[in-house]
């Protein structure tokens, strides 16, 4: 029969047999009151930090097999790191879940979670769990790194720039893809390298919602070219802008750089497109319009 976990520890016990070893730079991880981390002895190696939180029935569906959120909950701050142009290292879990949860939920959770870290090189060092009233929520706190010449912003694009996109866009959610994508974190290290990328971040609210949020930040305007939005299968123009949930990679690039970066590219990653949608233009243009995108504060906010 399968039983509710007895304590923290018998379920500390539980979790860790579902998490991959700690990196060597892990001197205390799971089982005391704080991690505690050897520093990164790299003077030119800046610091990221992300939080990424998921809410049953909001980010994904009642009912939706628990390794498949675990897998979603730890790859969603992922693309965040890759945007940066960043390593992801060490992670800290934070669930609040019914006490109706049992051993095997607890576990299945955790396979997801120990997937995706096995695959991305992130270490579980800790982090904390309640029980809730309501419905599960789950936060992933996780670091990662990345040297001064290769960070990233959403800052940085300039007028001129071809926008580009890595992937295909639309239908994630009517997919199921919003559960099982690939963060593009060795695509966005390869990037962070390119002197020819100038800004980048990652596509989880939709290209309509996030292309608008990096043009305010490099206060610029943009231009796309909406028949060339590399779409998935049956998906219209409006679902690629729309849908949101692709974590993908959106970035800006120098245009007399893009023949010489996208040559490479295609010898880095020949199974990964990355496709110029647009230019930005100077601030004060009229940019291409689009709809409000997603966003959790909105009073009216569209179904996820």
């Amino acid at each position: 029969m399968n039983k509710r976990p007895r304590s923290e520890a018998e379920l500390l016990a539980l979790i860790s047999r579902e998490l991959p070893t700690v990196d060597a730079g892990v001197l205390t991880g799971i089982g005391d009151d704080c991690a505690v981390l050897q520093p990164v002895a790299e003077n030119a190696s800046l610091e990221l930090l992300k939080t990424d939180a998921l809410v049953e029935s909001v980010h994904f569906a009642n009912g939706t097999p628990w390794h498949k959120v675990g897998w979603k909950a730890l790859c969603r701050p992922l693309s965040d790191i890759a945007a940066m142009g960043g390593s992801p290292r060490h992670a800290l879990i934070t669930i609040a879940a019914p006490s109706s949860w049992t051993s095997s939920d607890w576990r299945t959770l955790y396979r997801g979670i120990g997937k995706a870290a096995r695959e991305f090189g992130v270490s579980v060092v800790g982090g904390e769990t309640v029980r809730s009233t309501g419905p599960l929520f789950l936060s992933v706190t996780l670091t990662g790194r990345v040297s001064a010449r290769n960070l990233k912003l959403r800052s940085g694009a300039k007028p001129g720039d071809l926008i580009c996109v890595t992937g295909k866009l639309g239908g994630s959610l009517k997919s199921g893809r919003h559960l099982s994508f690939q963060p593009r974190v060795a695509e966005g290290r390869w990037l962070g390298g390119e002197a020819a990328v100038t800004a980048m971040m990652d596509l989880s609210d939709g290209l309509g919602s996030d292309l608008p949020k990096m043009a305010i930040e490099s206060s610029c305007a943009f231009r796309l070219a909406l028949d060339s939005l590399p779409r998935h299968s049956s998906c219209s123009v409006s679902a690629a802008l729309y849908d949101g949930e692709d974590y993908e990679l959106l970035l800006t690039v120098n245009p007399r750089l893009w023949p010489s970066l996208q040559s490479r590219w295609d010898l880095a990653s020949p199974k990964l497109s990355l496709t110029p949608i647009g230019v930005m233009l100077p601030y004060g243009e009229e940019s291409t319009p689009l709809l409000d995108g997603y966003d959790h504060l909105a009073p009216k906010r569209p179904k996820r």
